[in-house]
Order: C-alpha cells, then sequence, then structure tokens
C-alpha cells in the first residue's frame, strides 16, 4: 500500500513558497504608517485635547468613534478600487505609494490648532480634520493589508510574514509610547516652566510624517504582487462593489474570525484611555511628566514582550496549528488584563511594567496569526467563488472591526467620566474614580476576550483543511 501524501505544509516550504526577506521586511514596513496614521492621533488626542486644552473627554472620544465609522467606509472602497485596478505597477502598489505619502505629509496637520479656542470650535477642527485624513490613510492601508493575504501560498509561511511584520511593529509602537514624553520635554517648556504639549505633540509628528513618506517609497519599491502577476492581471473579471461587504459576509469561516477580532477589538479599546489614567493619577498621584516618562518605560517594556511574543506563537502555531495558538493567545490575555489590578500599583511602580508587557505579549501573538488567518479564508473563498478578493476580504474585515473599535472608543471618553474623573481637579482624583478605573480596566476586557475565545475554538481552517483547500485550487487554475 502507498503512503499518503503528507499535507503540502507539514513538510519545509517549497522554495518557490518562500519569500526573500527584503520582501517580508517591505512588507513589515507597512506597520510604521498603520501604527502612526491610525493610532499616534488616538494616543496623543486625549493627552493634548484634555488635559493640556481642557476639552471633554466625551468630545475627544465621540469624535474618534465617528473617524473610525469614516474609516471603515473609505476602508471598503479603497479594498474594492484595488481589487480592480489593472496598472503595470500592480493593483496594490500605486495605491500604496500615493496613499502613504499624503499620509505622512498630513500627519502634523491633525494637532494645527489655536489655542483659548472653545469646545465646539476644536470639535469642529478634529470632526473635519478626520474627514480629509481617513480616506488618505484608507489609500494606503488597504491595498497594503490585501497585500499580506497574497504574498505566498504556504499556510506557515503566512505566519512567518506576519511574524515580521509584527516584530518591524515593535519600532512604530515604542514611538506612539514615547510620543507623550516628547511632550513634555524641556524643549517645550514655556516661560513658566510649564510643558506646551501642543507644540511638542505638532514637532513630534511633523518628525514621524518626514518617515512615513520615505517608508512609503521603500515598500513600493521592496514589495511585489505575486498573484497579480501570474493570475489576476489576466483572468479575472472586476468584482462589484457590493461583493466587497455582502458577499464577502457570506463566507463562514470569515464570519467566525470577524467574531472573534471584533469581542477582541471593543473590548480592548473600551479601555484604551484608562490605563494611561491609571498611571498618571493612580500611580503617579497626578504628576503629568512622571507618568509619561513611565508610560515610555512601559512602551520599551512592551516592545521587549512584544518581541518575546511573536516567536512563542509562532512556534506553537507551526506545530499545533492557528486555531490552538489564537485560543492560547486569548486564554493568556484574560489572564494579563485581570492581573492589571495588581500591577499599577503607586507603592511599586515598576509593576506598570509587566503590566504593559503582558498585553503586549499576547497582543503581538494575537495580531500575528489573525494576519495569517485572512490568506487561509482568501483561499477558501478562491474555492468557492473562482476569483482572488484580498481587498474585499480586508476592507470587509476592516469595516467590521473598526465599527466595533469606534463602539469601544467612542464609550470610552463616556466611561472615563462614568468613573467620575475631572481634569479640572489639580493633583489627585477622588479614591472611587480611582477604583472605578481600576475596575473596569481589568474587567472589560475580559468580557471580550472570553467571547473572542470561544469563536476561535469554532474556526474551521485547519492545516490539513488548509492543505486539501491548496491541492484542489492548483489542480484547477495551477500553481502561483
Amino acid at each position: 500500500m502507498s503512503a499518503v501524501a503528507p499535507p503540502l505544509s507539514a513538510a519545509v516550504a517549497p522554495a518557490t513558497d518562500r519569500l526573500p526577506l527584503k520582501q517580508k521586511i517591505g512588507f513589515g514596513l507597512g506597520s510604521v504608517l498603520d501604527m502612526w496614521g491610525h493610532w499616534l492621533y488616538a494616543s496623543l488626542a486625549f493627552h493634548v485635547f484634555n488635559i493640556f486644552l481642557g476639552v471633554a473627554p466625551g468630545l475627544i472620544s465621540t469624535v474618534q468613534a465617528i473617524k473610525i465609522v469614516i474609516d471603515a467606509g473609505s476602508d471598503a472602497l479603497f479594498g474594492w478600487l484595488s481589487d480592480n485596478t489593472r496598472t503595470r505597477y500592480g493593483r496594490r502598489r500605486p495605491f500604496i505609494l500615493v496613499g502613504g505619502v499624503l499620509a505622512g505629509i498630513g500627519l502634523p496637520l491633525m494637532f494645527a490648532v489655536g489655542r483659548g479656542w472653545t469646545d465646539t470650535q476644536y470639535f469642529l477642527f478634529m470632526l473635519f480634520s478626520m474627514v480629509i485624513y481617513v480616506p488618505v490613510m484608507s489609500c494606503f492601508n488597504m491595498p497594503w493589508v490585501s497585500l499580506g493575504a497574497e504574498m505566498t501560498p504556504d499556510y506557515h509561511e503566512r505566519t512567518s510574514v506576519m511574524a515580521v511584520r509584527a516584530a518591524i511593529q515593535k519600532g512604530p509602537e515604542l514611538a506612539m509610547f514615547f510620543a507623550a514624553q516628547f511632550t513634555t520635554l524641556a524643549w517645550f517648556h514655556d516661560a513658566n516652566g510649564k510643558p506646551d504639549i501642543l507644540r511638542g505633540a505638532q514637532t513630534y509628528c511633523a518628525i514621524l510624517g518626514a518617515i512615513m513618506v520615505a517608508v512609503s517609497i521603500a515598500i513600493f519599491l521592496l514589495v511585489r504582487e505575486r498573484y497579480y502577476e501570474k493570475l489576476v492581471s489576466h483572468s479575472q473579471a472586476r468584482i462589484p462593489l457590493a461583493d466587497t461587504l455582502w458577499r464577502t459576509l457570506r463566507c463562514k469561516p470569515f464570519r467566525t474570525i470577524l467574531t472573534m477580532s471584533l469581542a477582541y477589538s471593543i473590548g480592548t479599546a473600551m479601555v484604551g484611555a484608562l490605563g494611561y489614567y491609571a498611571t498618571v493619577y493612580y500611580v503617579c498621584q497626578g504628576d503629568v511628566t512622571l507618568a509619561t516618562k513611565w508610560n515610555t518605560a512601559m512602551g520599551l517594556a512592551g516592545m521587549g514582550f512584544g518581541f518575546a511574543g511573536i516567536p512563542f506563537f509562532t512556534w506553537i502555531a507551526r506545530r499545533h496549528g492557528k486555531r490552538t495558538g489564537l485560543a492560547c493567545v486569548l486564554t493568556l490575555a484574560i489572564g494579563a488584563f485581570i492581573g492589571d489590578w495588581w500591577f499599577y500599583d503607586p507603592e511599586h511602580p515598576a509593576l506598570q511594567l509587566l503590566a504593559c508587557g503582558f498585553v503586549a505579549f499576547t497582543g503581538a501573538g494575537f495580531w500575528t496569526l489573525y494576519g495569517a488567518t485572512i490568506g487561509d479564508v482568501v483561499d477558501y473563498d478562491e474555492l468557492e467563488t473562482g476569483q482572488r478578493r484580498e481587498g474585499s476580504f480586508s476592507a470587509c474585515q476592516s469595516w467590521i472591526s473598526k465599527v466595533g473599535i469606534a463602539l469601544g472608543v467612542g464609550a470610552s471618553g463616556w466611561i472615563l467620566q462614568f468613573t467620575g474623573f475631572d481634569a479640572h481637579r489639580e493633583g489627585a482624583q477622588t479614591a472611587e474614580a480611582l477604583f472605578w478605573i481600576r475596575a473596569l480596566l481589568s474587567g472589560i476586557p475580559v468580557i471580550g476576550l472570553v467571547m473572542a475565545l470561544a469563536a476561535v475554538l469554532r474556526f474551521p481552517l485547519t492545516e490539513a483543511r488548509m492543505a486539501d483547500i491548496r491541492r484542489q485550487l492548483e489542480a484547477k487554475r495551477g500553481t502561483v
């Protein structure tokens, strides 16, 4: 009796499936724009507009929620456009170049406000700047995310691509943690010796914006579009815009990982601001300058723990599959957030490093493995429909998850107000406000993580199933 052939992904990936390191790095560099273009503003908004300029936190979180809803719609548009674009440079790379350059130029303009404005004036500026900037970021982000799902057909090489991306991402993540401290440097102190946080934010965003422009050019030069060059440009018909959402959502495995992502994103986004406030007002007793130094140290800890999480969870996924890897990630994340109750301790402030570190450790694993599953879902859909629709899937998952994040971010400011926090109080907050900040910081994410864990245990695309799908696809349309 002849031996049964092993799954294609059970052995070392064939040389044709493996990507040159420069292409993995080229793709991974996109995390610079993804982090700063999408999340830097959100991380600085409360620091600049609430703590420095005194804008009501509810107004800030409302703008953030509206921003993400607009983002979701523009993502759908640019995902669809990049699926249907045909140029000598591919269907993704032209958008990556143009969108990335414009995003870098526009970043410092997000804080181009005056002093002494009313809350209404600040609110309207934030709102209108979002309406302009968000589609620019979508022009870059959707083609870039789509590219990640089509760089290799190999089950494990996809995880490797996302692991390189996650490792590179630690650099821009650290820059985000350092952002608040940068705004309080002595260079930006006014005549009274107080930090001019607004001027610091404007300067920092100008520096990072210039880096974003350079990185966009590098990505355009380094990456290639494997499926476009061999399949899509010659044989694939145009994809209707409606398919970007409705037909994509009919894919059952996709709905499962969307549920997981949505639960994870909402649960963590709802308390996104609370960790910073716990550091400033509970651990550091209202000393903003000291708190920003700890915030930078926490960023360093997060980078270190995140680096450790990437190979750890990649190893689990290679040995036991992505579903088991994600289940492990979520289980450990539940423990990490429960631990936040003890890690934020004014008598032992260094424990904050563990709070950030453990969350970063599991977060790196989650986004690495989640990103690697998108290519598997696209393969499943190609077998069902005969089309490669990475842009549609990337846009749809972005639309759904960003609506979820919008709900979480939109609630975050109101959750902060519910705690009794008062930005006009000098120094320490009330004991009741501090209790609720700490309790909600630990409790809310656990609910979302339990729901995400329940979803991932139902994900059907195992390694064996993906090997079978690949054999069927290559029998129908050849290799790529």
